[in-house]
C-alpha cells in the first residue's frame, strides 16, 4: 500500500492570523509541504490543476519540477492533469522531462476535469467533454508506447511519424486515470489496463 497527499494549491488564509496568503507565499508553502511529505516518508504527492484566481496550480508540472530538485524519494504526480483541455504531446513531453529531473519519480493522473474553466480558456467545447478525453487519452497512451507516432483523431492534428522527445527514464511512464464516480470512467480505465 502507498500513502500520499494531493493538493489543489488553494490560496488560503493563515489559520493563526486569518490573513490570506499571497500567491508567492502559498507557492512557497506548497513546496515546503512536498519537501516535508518526502522527509516523513510519504510515497506520493499530487498537484491538481485549476485555472481560477483562488488557486496557484494552473501549471502543476512546473511546481512538481521545482519539488523534484528539493526531494529525493517521493513520487511526483498530477492530481489530475485536465487532459481534455491539453495537448497530449505536450503533456507527455512535460512529464517525461519531470521524470528525467526527478530520476524516475513522475506520474500522470489524467482526467476530464471536474472544473470546467479550462475548456473555454483553451478553446474547447463542453459538448465534446467525453470525446475529447477519450481521444486525447488514446493519443497519450500511443505516445507512451511509441517514439515515432502515427495517429489521427477528430480534435487534434494528425501525427504521421513525428518523434516525441524527450523519452522518460521510466519505461513505461506511469499513467493513471482520475475518475470522479462515473461508472463508465472506471470501465474505461479497466479496459485500457490503467489504474
Amino acid at each position: 500500500m502507498q500513502i500520499g497527499v494531493d493538493s489543489f494549491g488553494a490560496v488560503i488564509s493563515d489559520p493563526a492570523t486569518g490573513i490570506t496568503l499571497t500567491p508567492v507565499q502559498r507557492m512557497q508553502n506548497l513546496l515546503e509541504e512536498i519537501v516535508l511529505a518526502d522527509q516523513v516518508g510519504l510515497d506520493v504527492f499530487g498537484i491538481g490543476e485549476h485555472h481560477r484566481s483562488e488557486f496557484v496550480d494552473s501549471a502543476p508540472v512546473v511546481i512538481l519540477g521545482a519539488a523534484a530538485t528539493r526531494t529525493k524519494n517521493i513520487r511526483l504526480s498530477s492530481a489530475v492533469t485536465v487532459l481534455s483541455a491539453a495537448d497530449p504531446v505536450r503533456v507527455f513531453q512535460e512529464f517525461a522531462t519531470l521524470d528525467l529531473i526527478s530520476h524516475g519519480r513522475a506520474e500522470i493522473v489524467a482526467g476530464r476535469g471536474s472544473s470546467v474553466e479550462a475548456f473555454p480558456l483553451f478553446g474547447f467545447d463542453l459538448d465534446d467533454y467525453d470525446s475529447l478525453f477519450a481521444e486525447k487519452l488514446d493519443l497519450l497512451l500511443t505516445i507512451r508506447e511509441n517514439t515515432h507516432v502515427h495517429w489521427s483523431g477528430k480534435h487534434r492534428a494528425v501525427l504521421t511519424g513525428q518523434a516525441v522527445y524527450p523519452r522518460p527514464l521510466q519505461d513505461p511512464l506511469p499513467i493513471w486515470v482520475g475518475v470522479g464516480g462515473t461508472p463508465a470512467s472506471f470501465v474505461r480505465a479497466g479496459t485500457l489496463g490503467l489504474r
